[in-house]
């Protein structure tokens, strides 16, 4: 398609990066409210349950009317597709925060908008990280489909080219770079799970 496999990797490898940040952003910011406050908890809870169970192409097409055949609607589905994992794993850590914990900290002076910052979010690092592993691994799988419109250059684009001119070789070696890379991300995910959260274990 006039692309190198570095080309179509580095665009995809972009994509995935800025889907999962957003959805990773929007997710623990949606977690913390549906975690901290029942009312959220009834009324969003739900509908982060919907969205996650919507396969990413169901609402592709509804993505590319809305936004075109650019970059939007790749990131938009990517956003989308990432974001219910880190929610669902931020409302439940923040859920199993030990009320002591949070009795303790407001006995030495903290004040209820220190709470999410200094006991919260420390407590449920290792659970968003979890859930941010997820999303990256959701979003990766989904680049495909998100790529299946004007998705050149990208792998998903390339392999779907190959696959329209039953090039098997370049679909075979498509595959294996998403799956070596996929690793990598994982393995890199892992690092800095390591190096944020490094009490994971030891509460």
């Amino acid at each position: 398609s006039g692309h190198t496999l570095q080309e179509h990797l580095g665009v995809s490898l972009r994509r995935i990066l800025v889907g999962s940040v957003l959805g990773t952003v929007g997710g623990v910011l949606l977690g913390l409210v549906i975690g901290l406050v029942p009312v959220a908890r009834a009324v969003l809870g739900p509908f982060v349950t919907f969205v996650r169970t919507l396969p990413p192409l169901a609402y592709l097409s509804l993505l590319v009317i809305w936004f075109g055949i650019g970059e939007e609607p790749k990131i938009w589905l990517l956003v989308i597709a990432s974001l219910p994992p880190v929610a669902v794993a931020t409302a439940d850590a923040v859920r199993g925060v030990a009320p002591d914990h949070l009795n303790a900290a407001r006995s030495l002076g903290a004040r209820p908008w220190h709470l999410p910052v200094w006991i919260v979010l420390p407590h449920s690092l290792p659970e968003i990280m979890t859930g941010v592993r997820i999303a990256v691994g959701v979003a990766y799988t989904s680049v495909v489909a998100a790529e299946t419109v004007n998705g050149v250059p990208g792998i998903g684009g390339m392999i779907r080219e190959a696959q329209r001119y039953n090039q098997t070789d370049v679909v075979i070696l498509g595959l294996i770079v998403i799956g070596l890379s996929g690793l990598l991300l994982d393995w890199l995910l892992q690092t800095l799970d390591r190096t944020v959260a490094p009490w994971r274990g030891r509460e």
